[in-house]
């Protein structure tokens, strides 16, 4: 493994969630997996009196374990099955499917036939069409194109590794740094880690470790032939 830290302030702002506290100082950013459902039972537990205070649709499938903060808006005919915690301003798609163990933050959206489970996802985040999150992290003004899918587990079913260090877990999805945007129709490998600002071109295949401030470009040769 290389000498980086990948400590979650080289990645995330903590001044744009309300849920810092998951992340542990001297640990790797993605130990912070694991104790996503032990935070959201806390924040449950916590709660007094009517746990949904957003505009939510009478055609939406709400379960019983789930937060709903006021200014939230969720559409007909999506999902929430929880344990889940909505953040304020926040909208939920019709056709979104959110499974179990998801923290969102405030004035995100949560798109049309979009699934989440065990995932945080910092404040003003755009998961807008057609996606996966599972077991990542999506930072502050992260934006996921169309498309987009978190691949959570390798095909051998290994515990997922970063730059050939075993991290511990069978299901490790992405972490997306601070107002990086990954373009349409893209795949991010179990273990992807982009930093702060990026850009990953549409239709791009990554795996591994992005630095701060770097554009992914993908180049495809494109042929036109006559038709015969």
């Amino acid at each position: 493994m290389s000498d980086r830290s990948y400590l979650a302030p080289e990645f995330l702002d903590f001044e744009h969630t309300a849920h810092a506290s998951v992340f542990d100082a001297d640990e790797p950013i993605w130990s912070a997996l694991s104790k996503i459902e032990g935070h959201l039972e806390g924040l449950l537990d916590n709660v007094e009196g009517d746990r949904i205070l957003g505009n939510v649709d009478e055609r939406a499938v709400i379960g019983d374990d789930v937060f709903i903060a006021k200014g939230a808006t969720v559409e007909a005919f999506a999902t929430i099955k929880g344990p889940a915690w909505i953040g304020a301003g926040t909208t939920v798609r019709s056709g979104a499917y959110v499974r179990e163990n998801v923290i969102v933050g405030k004035n995100c959206m949560l798109g049309n036939s979009s699934e989440f489970k065990n995932c945080l996802l910092f404040d003003n985040c755009e998961v807008p069409h057609f996606n996966y999150v599972g077991d990542s992290i999506l930072g502050y003004k992260a934006h996921i194109g169309a498309g987009v899918i978190c691949s959570n587990v390798r095909l051998d079913r290994q515990n997922v590794k970063i730059e050939g260090h075993d991290s511990g877990l069978h299901k490790f999805g992405a972490i997306v740094g601070d107002r990086t945007e990954v373009g349409c129709n893209s795949v991010l490998s179990p273990g992807s880690i982009l930093g702060r600002d990026c850009i990953v071109h549409p239709c791009t295949h990554w795996h591994g470790v992005l630095g701060e401030k770097k554009i992914v470009k993908n180049r495809q040769p494109i042929e036109i032939a006559e038709k015969r």
